[in-house]
Order: structure tokens, then C-alpha cells, then sequence
């Protein structure tokens, strides 16, 4: 069964869509939709713009789900996926390339969860790492010994097996580090990121999008939609709804995502995006599954 998954902020580099833009007129369709619903023109950014001007994080996020979603639509009667899911912010991507979304109301949600997301990091700073060498079980125990209520860390993104990253309050994150490397992680490195994603930290962002994805219409996907918050296919809208709200303070459960797939049958996956960074967790959860690129 074919699965098309769909990649998070981080994957995004300059130029990427420039090609598919200058070639086919379906993309170049929707990139000059998104400039008129975004108000400014992202394209330029996108196209031509430089690393830090492509990192902001109202940039990234819509830019990375515009080459994600467009790349998929682009691909005609080639795109029939029989399941799909997003790393984070990729679930968005997915829900509209899976029709549970329209293109317009898909990308304005995600600059609403952008913009959000961005004033959560400027009210409360906080960081995120990555773990690389211990259980998942290992880094939930340590994380909740070094937690507390007002300066809290917790694994944020369950990526594969051996890889987590962790997220919350910037001292608590380092003394959660310490730790794990005590325990025998191989790498516990801090990332270059604006704040702590998929934390409590995230909590007044999730109140703002809350209101936003209440008063979006949602429709019943073609095809079940694997989400973040707990692995599992949904198809039923209100579903949906609740986790896309829930995932802003909730883990990433890629790892469950991959294997609640390939146990539903999936067995060829393709990201539709920038980057090889699903190719790779999904090589990592199981070898013996395809993963490959929307270009081939």
C-alpha cells in the first residue's frame, strides 16, 4: 500500500519550489494564491531569499507546507495515497493534500500557528535537544525526574528508535542533558531553534490556534490520516480537529505514526517536500519498507 508522508519545520532550504514553479502552471497557480493570501510574497523568499530571511518562523512554516502540498497536487492521478501523515507541522500538509482541507484554509492555519507559535517563544524562552543512543522509556523517566511545574522538559518529538528530541524550559532542558548523557547517550545536542516546541511551554499557542481550527470547515479525508498526538488513522473531522489542537503541547509520536502504517499495510512511502529527513526516521523504524522522494 502506498503511504505519502510529509515533512516539518527544519527541511526547508532556498530555492526549493523555484523549478516546479517556472514549470507547471498548477504550481505556479498556487504559489501566487499563497502571495495573495499571505500578504507579502513568500515566493521571493522561497526562491531567492537568504537562510535567516527563509528560518523566520512565520517564513518557514507556510513555505515549507506550500513546497509540501504543491509538490503533491502537481503530481495529477500519480497521487492516490491509501494513507497519509505529517511531522507536525506536516500534518497540516497532509490533512489538505488529503482533501480534509482546502489549499487557502490550510495555509492560513499554519501562518496562524506560525504567528502564534512565534509570540509563545517571545513570552517564555525555552530550547529543544536532540537524544541520540537511549530508549524511548529512558528519556521519558529522566525527563519527568528534572520536570517541574514552571520549568518543565519533555520528549517532544518520538523520531525512531535511538532518536528523540526533548523540549521545555532552557535550564531544565540543559540539567536533562546532563542526565542523559550520565545514562549513556551517545549525543545530547541543543538545536538552533526559537523556543520549545511540542511542550507546555506552547500552551498560550494553543489557545490562540484552538479558535482558529474551531472556526475552520473540516471535510472526511479521502484516505485515514495517521496523527501526531497518538499514532493512530482518523477520518472522522471532529477528530481530527481535537488532535491538530492537542499536538502544539503534545508529543510528535512519529515512530507509532510509521508502524501503525506498516502494520495497516503500507510498504512504499514517499515524502512530498523538502529535504530526506522522513526518509530517513522511516529507514531507521523499519528497513524493509521503501521510502523515497515525490521525485521519483
Amino acid at each position: 500500500m502506498k503511504a505519502f508522508v510529509f515533512p516539518g519545520q527544519g527541511s526547508q532550504f532556498v530555492g526549493m519550489g523555484k523549478e516546479l514553479y517556472n514549470q507547471n502552471p498548477l504550481a505556479k497557480e498556487l504559489y501566487d494564491k499563497a502571495n495573495e493570501v499571505l500578504g507579502y510574497r513568500i515566493t521571493d523568499i522561497m526562491f531567492e531569499g537568504t537562510d535567516d530571511q527563509l528560518k523566520e518562523t512565520k517564513v518557514t512554516q507556510p513555505a515549507v507546507f506550500l513546497d509540501s502540498v504543491i509538490s503533491a497536487l502537481c503530481m495529477g492521478d500519480r497521487f492516490q495515497p491509501e494513507m497519509v501523515a505529517g511531522h507536525s507541522l506536516g500534518e497540516f500538509s497532509a490533512l489538505v493534500a488529503a482533501g480534509a482541507l482546502s489549499f487557502e484554509d490550510g495555509l492560513k492555519l499554519v501562518y496562524a500557528r506560525a504567528m502564534a507559535m512565534q509570540k509563545a517563544c517571545d513570552a517564555v524562552p525555552g530550547t529543544m535537544a536532540a537524544i541520540i543512543g537511549l530508549s524511548d522509556e529512558q528519556v521519558e523517566t529522566i525527563c519527568a525526574e528534572v520536570s517541574k511545574e514552571n520549568c518543565p522538559v519533555v520528549p517532544a518529538n518520538f523520531n525512531c528508535p535511538g532518536q528523540l528530541v526533548i523540549s521545555g524550559n532552557i535550564d531544565a532542558v540543559n540539567e536533562a542533558c546532563e542526565k542523559l548523557k550520565a545514562a549513556g547517550a551517545k549525543r545530547a545536542l541543543p538545536l538552533k531553534v526559537g523556543g520549545a516546541f511540542h511542550s507546555p511551554l506552547m500552551q498560550p499557542a494553543k489557545d490562540e490556534l484552538q479558535a482558529a481550527i474551531e472556526n475552520t470547515a473540516f471535510n472526511e479525508p479521502k484516505c485515514p490520516v495517521y496523527q501526531n498526538v497518538d499514532g493512530k488513522p482518523h477520518t472522522e473531522a471532529s477528530t481530527i480537529k481535537a488532535n491538530l489542537i492537542a499536538q502544539l503541547t503534545s508529543s510528535v509520536r512519529w515512530t507509532s505514526c510509521v508502524q501503525n502504517m506498516i502494520a495497516d499495510g503500507a510498504d512504499d512511502f514517499t515524502e512530498c517536500g523538502p529535504g530526506k529527513a522522513l526518509q530517513g526516521m522511516i529507514g531507521r523504524i523499519d528497513k524493509n519498507v521503501k521510502s523515497h522522494g515525490i521525485e521519483e
